[in-house]
């Protein structure tokens, strides 16, 4: 959603309304340069930015999930609101799955039986329960499931047996501890791309001092044009397609 957003806005108008010029309000009082962006940013969505210039969505992505309530650069009014209420709602989603959706599981089990005795001790697992939980069908006739002094008969008579409520909560464990180390190991992704992306920057500002502006004060022409192509083949290698890759591997993961 917020890639789309920041692809449907158009940035240009945003950032000449937040520009000192002939049309702004605050001219020619801004020509003194004092003025910031989000002084001369007419939105007002809060933040740095103000909604006026274009986001870091990597940033903005992390900090929803390590600084709850704060938008540096907003692309819309009330984002911060929302996504602190979009946080709460992943966090409320924990005691659901563990504990509210076994209990709503064993209240639809205990009424569709008919009966709220205790579960059965030995379930087996059957993939086309409609619960999605452990189920056992007892289809063979053995010695607990004929006749009227058999323990099966005494539990239904339909030799099927009932669920197993502690394997239930055990499953829904195992999908609460998935769902919280899933939502940590997509923030943590997100810190690994913005970690590189800082490092490719950093590398690239080394390649264009040392490989560009070097040769461009020597005055060689010769060597400007091979600091260019060192600096155009580091360029295209790091910043194009490393990046492109980590994208990449990060969609895919």
């Amino acid at each position: 959603v917020l890639i789309f957003m920041k692809w449907m806005i158009d940035w240009d108008a945003r950032m000449y309304s937040a520009t000192c010029n002939a049309d702004h309000d605050l001219y020619p009082k801004c020509l003194d340069g004092t003025y910031t962006t989000a002084d001369l940013c007419p939105l007002d969505y809060g933040g740095s930015g103000d909604g006026c210039q274009p986001p870091n969505l990597i940033t903005t992505l992390m900090n929803m999930a390590l600084m709850p309530g704060t938008v540096d650069e907003p692309l819309y009014p009330g984002q911060a609101g929302i996504q602190v209420v979009l946080l709460l709602l992943a966090v409320a989603c924990v005691p659901v799955i563990l504990l509210a959706k076994p209990l709503m599981i064993r209240s639809r089990m205990n009424a569709e039986h008919g009966h709220t005795s205790s579960f059965s001790e030995n379930p087996l697992i059957d993939e086309k329960d409609g619960y999605g939980v452990v189920v056992e069908h007892n289809k063979g006739g053995g010695g607990h499931g004929e006749g009227g002094g058999g323990h099966g008969s005494g539990h239904g008579g339909d030799h099927e047996e009932e669920h197993d409520f502690s394997e239930i909560v055990i499953h829904q464990a195992i999908e609460t501890i998935e769902f919280v180390l899933g939502m940590v190991s997509n923030t943590a992704s997100y810190l690994r791309l913005w970690a590189l992306s800082l490092a490719h920057t950093e590398l690239a500002t080394v390649f264009w001092e040392k490989a560009m502006l070097t040769t461009i004060n020597s005055g060689s022409p010769i060597a400007i044009v091979a600091g260019y192509a060192i600096f155009a083949g580091v360029t295209f290698a790091v910043l194009i397609v490393m990046d492109v890759l980590e994208c990449f591997l990060h969609a895919l993961r």
